[in-house]
């Protein structure tokens, strides 16, 4: 949207691996596609040099086994040059940091995992300049995120109501809460830049979510234009209703051809506070993965797909972020009609 420059994008990048503790000494990887942006890769070299750690640029040939497209989705297993080579398994597991700069990442790839337990860190990076820079991330986004994941550990269950006519209750044992940062600062760790957002992992969940316009389907990125109803019963979509969004959804559940493509996967709220929930109709699609909307500060963020905690692998993976919600965890309101309790 805006002209930055090669040094505005440097700066970006060198206060975010700042944030992920790069020190002197260490070995950083950026790690891209023939697809990746190169100012994006100039930028995080440079930033890697400038922290005074060894660092390696590393271009692996793009492509994806995933059936389906799946670029900006984040359910594709990744890329088959890193799934089907060891040694760029290798040099990842080798390396303090890694700067994901490819377009699918490897978010629910069995391999990342790997490559996390080797005690690497990664940072994701997918989104357009000025977004990068706008939601950079802040001084106590991560104690917030720590704050919200621990509550979601100690707690039973979960209620999302809407005026729209969202009612969905959710069991939390046994969820697995998570959050997102926007760096990666912990041996081990994956996160995302821009992202500030908590999520868990539920097995139950059931009711009724109506999704109201200007709610924002991913990875479509399309704001709904007529309410959706859709049922749920033990955390599977049962029935879905309205206009021309739920003929969206309904197609795409049974085009999938996925026993999962109707179940639900992570949920959560935003606690990005400096997202743009308009971001979407502002850039081209290909321009955004969509971060300002699913960690838009207040919003409900739930999914289908894959579900790493019940050990389920799954394409048919739509992210699908909503305002206006009241969510409560064990009737303590963590946001009330898309507002955080704490702002």
């Amino acid at each position: 949207m805006f002209d930055l420059s090669s040094v505005d994008l440097l700066d970006a990048f060198t206060r975010e691996l700042t944030m992920c503790r790069v020190r002197p000494g260490e070995h950083v990887v950026v790690l891209s596609e023939p697809a990746s942006r190169g100012d994006y890769v100039a930028a995080a070299f440079g930033a890697a040099k400038a922290c005074g750690a060894h660092v390696i640029s590393a271009t692996v040939p793009g492509g994806s086994p995933a059936p389906i497209p799946s670029t900006h989705t984040g359910a594709g297993p990744g890329l088959t040059s890193v799934l089907t080579d060891t040694a760029a398994q290798d040099l990842l597991k080798s390396a303090d940091l890694v700067v994901d700069l490819t377009q699918e990442g490897f978010i629910h790839a069995p391999v990342q995992q790997e490559i996390l337990r080797a005690g690497t860190r990664i940072v994701f990076v997918c989104d357009a300049p000025d977004v990068l820079i706008r939601n950079l991330p802040q001084d106590g986004d991560k104690d917030r995120c720590l704050q919200a994941a621990d509550l979601l550990k100690r707690s039973a269950d979960m209620r999302v109501t809407s005026r729209a006519g969202t009612d969905l209750r959710v069991r939390l044992e046994g969820s697995r809460p998570e959050f997102q940062c926007g760096y990666a600062d912990d041996p081990g760790r994956w996160d995302h830049w821009p992202s500030t957002m908590v999520l868990c992992w539920p097995e139950i969940s059931n009711g009724r979510i109506v999704l109201a316009e200007g709610d924002i389907l991913l990875p479509f990125k399309e704001y709904v234009r007529e309410p959706v109803t859709l049922e749920v019963r033990d955390g599977h979509i049962e029935d879905v209703t309205g206009g021309a969004e739920a003929k969206l959804l309904t197609t795409f559940f049974e085009d999938a051809d996925d026993q999962w493509a109707r179940s639900l996967s992570h949920m959560g709220w935003g606690l990005m506070r400096s997202a743009d929930w308009f971001a979407t109709a502002l850039y081209g699609k290909g321009d955004l993965m969509g971060m300002d909307a699913r960690a838009f500060a207040g919003n409900f963020l739930w999914s289908t797909g894959p579900h790493p905690v019940l050990g389920r692998e799954s394409y048919a993976h739509l992210d699908i972020a909503m305002r206006g919600c009241t969510v409560s965890v064990d009737g303590t309101e963590t946001v009330t009609d898309g507002v955080l309790a704490d702002r």
